[in-house]
């Protein structure tokens, strides 16, 4: 869920793109205002996205809150209106979690940690958070934009340490506020069905933290909560999905999420996770996602790799051909 908290810098994005610069001081705010070292607009023949620390900032697009990493806005040639929240995020390192209950900044960890950004090359961005304080994970996250609509993604981390009562897993957990949508749903393909001959079910829950997550069709680990535990990842849906990917629609667009594959990774959806709309007579929901690390040990490296596409609806079938072309580069 955000948090409401917005610090701003004024007139940041005057120049439209940013430079890479050396490495936060790590006694800087993490969740201060940003300069042209924590942010990056990369862009391609028909999307621009930025992408950035935990600083705030004031664009464009309007104020973003501290706290926000990854992807802070994402537009394209045929929707000029970002698909994200704009004082939020997508695809936004938001939990880091076991089988403890947690509280205050331990819960959001990953926002109010340290995290330096790195500019690779033209279309390329790294992020990258020293361990953090509680969990001592640290991470490295890459984006990378391609022709002509999508970002590539790949994570990395490695836990410095594991706590004994932690329950054995370590649970890391994304999440994109989508700005408004008609349609809140996220879509997937049914653990009984392929993409040769698919199933769909429509995914949209009744309200934040019900049946909330989404195994997939081999995913057997089973997480043994705290009893005080009560978030979108320790509720489970009875569905289960087929082929690592899902995809909703924004206006005339559609965004679809695929992954590489690999038993652990769970979908979430809250249908108001993303806070209030800009004119309050809705929400914005939230579409997430999570990698489950079970038997974690320390100083091992476990990582998750995807793409995010933006472009035009051009209906389900467009879908399936796009993430059979990105699970069959791979």
């Amino acid at each position: 869920m955000p948090i409401i908290c917005l610090r701003s810098l004024a007139a940041v994005l005057a120049t439209g793109v940013f430079l890479s610069g050396a490495a936060a001081d790590d006694n800087e705010d993490p969740r201060g205002m940003a300069t042209n070292a924590d942010f990056v607009v990369l862009k391609t023949s028909t999307i621009a996205c930025a992408i950035g620390n935990n600083k705030s900032l004031e664009g464009k697009h309007g104020d973003h809150a501290p706290g926000y990493n990854g992807i802070f806005w994402l537009e394209s040639k045929d929707q000029a209106v970002t698909s994200f929240v704009p004082a939020y995020a997508g695809w936004n390192l938001e939990h880091y979690f076991d089988a403890r209950p947690q509280e205050g900044e331990t819960f959001f960890e990953p926002r109010y940690s340290p995290m330096n950004l790195k500019r690779i090359d033209d279309h390329t961005v790294q992020l990258h958070q020293p361990p953090t304080k509680d969990y001592a994970v640290e991470s490295w996250t890459t984006f990378s934009l391609r022709e002509p609509y999508y970002i590539d993604f790949r994570y990395r981390c490695i836990p410095r340490r594991v706590p004994a009562d932690g329950g054995g897993f370590l649970g890391v957990f994304w999440a994109s506020y989508i700005n408004g949508p008609i349609n809140k749903s996220i879509y997937f393909l049914d653990s009984r069905s392929s993409l040769e001959k698919p199933r769909w079910q429509q995914f949209n829950t009744q309200a934040h933290n019900r049946d909330s997550t989404v195994l997939g069709k081999s995913d057997d680990q089973t997480l043994n909560f705290h009893r005080e535990v009560n978030t979108l990842f320790s509720n489970v849906s009875p569905l289960r999905y087929g082929e690592p990917f899902f995809y909703g629609r924004f206006k005339n667009m559609v965004l679809i999420y695929v992954f590489q594959p690999t038993p652990h990774i769970r979908l979430a959806q809250s249908p108001s996770g993303g806070g209030q709309t800009k004119a309050g007579d809705d929400t914005n929901p939230a579409w997430d996602f999570q990698l489950i690390i079970p038997e974690v040990k320390r100083g091992q490296e476990y990582g998750l790799s995807g793409r995010l596409i933006y472009k035009k609806w051009e209906g389900r079938d467009d879908v399936l051909a796009e993430v059979s072309k990105y699970l069959g580069e791979e």
